[in-house]
C-alpha cells in the first residue's frame, strides 16, 4: 500500500506523514513548488524531515502551471493580501492526485489541520478544495481525521481511524507532543511559509502588474531587494547586504540590466532593460546613494557592462517617493 503525501516540510505535515508509516503504509512526500514558497531553498531541511520518519521527496514544479491557471484570476479570490489559498490548495491536490495515478498509490494524505487558519482551513474551504480538485474520499487529512467525514482508506480498512488524530483549532500543543513521542527533532517553528501571505510582498506583486505582465522568470527577482519605480516607469532593484546580492547576480532575466559599481563597494541592482535616459540616470544616482559616497563627486556604474558616470543623491530621504517597499 501507498500514499502521496502534500508535504510543506512544516511539523503538520510531517506528523501526517508518520502516523500513515506507523501503519505500514509506503509515502512518497511530494513538496509542489509554485515559486512562491521561500526567499531560501528548503531542501535540506525537507530533506531531514522525511529521512527521520521515513519518506521519499519528491520536488514538483509547477510555476507555470500556478501562473497560468491560479495566480491572477482565482475562482476563490484573494485572502488578507495576494494569497489565493483555496484555489492554491485545490490546484496542489490536483496536481498530487496526477502523481497518486502515475504512482500506483492508492491515497492522498495532507497535514491540515480543521480550523488551523480561519479563513482555508475551516470545515467548508477543505470541503471546497475536495470538490475542486475532485480528491473528495481520495484525500485523508491524519491530523484532524476523527473531526471530519472518514475517507477511502479508513472505510476499506486500509488506515486504522483510532490511530489518527482529531486535532482543530490553532494550538500547537498535541503537534508538540506527538513531536516528543516520536523524537523528531529540528522541526520548523510555525510560520507562513508562503509569500504571497506577505504585506510586503504584496505591494511588490500590484505594483508589477501594473507596470508589465508577469512570467515564471520574474519570481526570483520579487524575492529580494529593495523595489522602487522611477519616474519614467522602470523598476530598479537594489540589494540590501551582501546575501541579497548574491541572489540577485545570479538571477537570469533578460528584461533587466545587472548593474555594478566601479572602484568602490556598493549593492548590485536590477533595472528594466526598457528604461528611459532620465530613469537611467536616477538609477545610477540612488545606486550611489546607498554606497559610501560624496555628493559633488562623480562615480562609475556598469549596466550589462557599459559603462555609465553619475553622482549620488544629496539624502536617501530623496528615494523614498520611488520606493515600493
Amino acid at each position: 500500500m501507498k500514499a502521496i503525501a502534500l508535504f510543506s516540510g512544516g511539523l503538520d505535515s510531517t506528523l501526517a506523514m508518520k502516523l500513515i508509516i506507523d501503519q505500514g503504509i509506503d509515502i512518497l512526500a511530494v513538496n509542489i513548488n509554485t515559486g512562491f514558497g521561500s526567499t531560501k531553498s528548503r531542501l535540506l531541511h525537507m530533506q531531514n524531515m522525511c529521512k527521520q520518519v521515513g519518506a521519499e521527496l519528491k520536488i514538483i514544479d509547477i510555476q507555470s502551471e500556478f501562473l497560468q491557471d491560479v495566480l491572477f484570476d482565482p475562482k476563490h479570490g484573494y485572502g488578507k493580501h495576494f494569497n489565493p489559498c483555496i484555489d492554491c490548495h485545490s490546484k496542489m491536490f490536483a496536481v498530487a492526485k496526477r502523481i497518486m495515478e502515475a504512482e500506483g498509490a492508492s491515497f492522498l494524505i495532507s497535514g491540515e489541520v480543521m480550523g488551523q487558519r480561519p479563513m482555508s482551513q475551516n470545515k467548508d474551504a477543505l470541503q471546497t478544495v475536495l470538490n475542486e480538485s475532485n480528491c473528495d474520499g481520495l484525500l485523508l487529512r491524519p491530523m484532524s481525521a476523527k473531526m471530519l467525514t472518514p475517507t477511502i482508506a479508513e472505510e476499506n480498512g486500509w488506515v486504522d481511524r483510532d490511530k489518527l488524530e482529531g486535532i482543530t483549532g490553532r494550538s500547537r500543543d498535541r503537534q508538540l507532543e506527538l513531536a516528543k513521542e516520536i523524537g523528531l527533532e529540528d522541526f520548523e517553528s510555525p510560520g507562513g511559509g508562503c509569500l504571497l501571505t506577505d504585506e510586503n510582498f504584496t505591494k511588490k506583486m500590484n505594483d508589477f502588474i501594473k507596470h508589465g505582465i508577469f512570467e515564471v522568470k520574474d519570481i526570483p527577482l520579487m524575492k529580494y531587494g529593495r523595489h522602487l519605480r522611477l519616474k519614467d516607469g522602470a523598476k530598479l532593484v537594489v540589494g540590501r547586504n551582501q546575501e541579497e546580492n548574491g541572489f540577485l547576480q545570479d538571477i537570469q532575466n533578460d528584461k533587466y540590466y545587472h548593474i555594478k559599481t566601479v572602484g568602490l563597494p556598493g549593492p548590485h541592482a536590477m533595472l528594466s532593460r526598457d528604461a528611459s535616459d532620465e530613469d537611467k540616470a536616477l538609477a545610477t544616482k540612488i545606486i550611489l546613494t546607498y554606497c559610501k559616497t560624496k555628493e559633488d563627486q562623480v562615480y562609475a556604474v556598469t549596466y550589462d557592462g557599459d559603462e555609465r558616470q553619475g553622482s549620488p543623491l544629496v539624502s536617501r530621504d530623496e528615494i523614498q517617493p520611488f520606493s515600493v517597499m
